[in-house]
């Protein structure tokens, strides 16, 4: 069964655009939760421009399921890392300036660096994922570095769906989740995956996690946060 982790970034950067405390990031995970969610995930920023060390820190403390920490691999992230102890650390590329991420963490550009970081997280007992580009030399290069995942960066396909080239980035998706198969690497997902282009991922056999942020909380303004999870879930179970 694939697991559903919800992104509350965006509660974080609708809190900020007013500099005030609603809505509060780490309520919307209680609620996330409460409606079934499997887990929660958030990435604190090198800016800090949506979620605050505050956040992950209460939801660390609050949430008792699954915390995925999306980070770059930098000591500064590291550091607060090994305090909260999440279970899970997402290592993800940041750029200045970037709307949201770009693509997956070039793995063989770092791969010097990788795998201290990787050792030091699961020393510490957090499962480590890379945030993966969809080639085949990157997926070899996190299985190298020690990764326990990858998550798929999903955005060609969202944006492709409904459109002639979904098949090809559907296809893309499938065989980098073959190939991570045959690494035994564990595989997660996600990018602009929402309520329509979701059901088609249920097909990758192997798929164990789904994180979806924005999309969700853009459904949620319509249906209420505990309903765009519970559809979601419906999708997926």
């Amino acid at each position: 069964m694939i697991k559903l982790s919800i992104n509350i970034d965006k509660a974080a950067t609708l809190r900020q655009s007013r500099g005030g405390t609603e809505p509060d990031p780490v309520a919307a995970s209680i609620v996330a939760i409460q409606a079934g969610a499997d887990g929660i995930t958030a990435h604190l920023r090198h800016d800090r421009r949506h979620i605050q060390d505050r956040d992950v820190e209460l939801i660390r403390k609050v949430v008792t399921l699954e915390f995925n920490f999306e980070m770059s691999a930098s000591q500064e992230m590291i550091d607060i890392a090994l305090k909260i102890k999440p279970d899970q650390c997402t290592l993800v590329p940041e750029r200045i300036g970037e709307i949201t991420t770009e693509n997956g963490l070039d793995v063989i550009a770092e791969k010097a660096n990788l795998p201290k970081v990787i050792k030091t997280l699961k020393d510490a007992g957090i499962r480590v994922s890379i945030f993966s580009r969809l080639d085949d030399d990157q997926i070899k290069s996190a299985k190298d570095v020690g990764a326990d995942r990858i998550e798929l960066y999903t955005e060609p396909y969202g944006h492709a769906f409904g459109t002639k080239n979904e098949d090809y980035e559907f296809g893309r998706l499938v065989k980098s989740a073959e190939l991570a198969e045959k690494l035994g690497l564990g595989l997660n997902a996600g990018h602009d995956l929402d309520f329509r282009n979701l059901r088609r991922m249920k097909s990758i056999h192997n798929l164990m996690e789904v994180s979806i942020g924005h999309s969700i909380f853009s459904r949620a303004i319509f249906i209420g946060l505990d309903n765009a999870v519970k559809e979601l879930l419906a999708i997926l179970k």
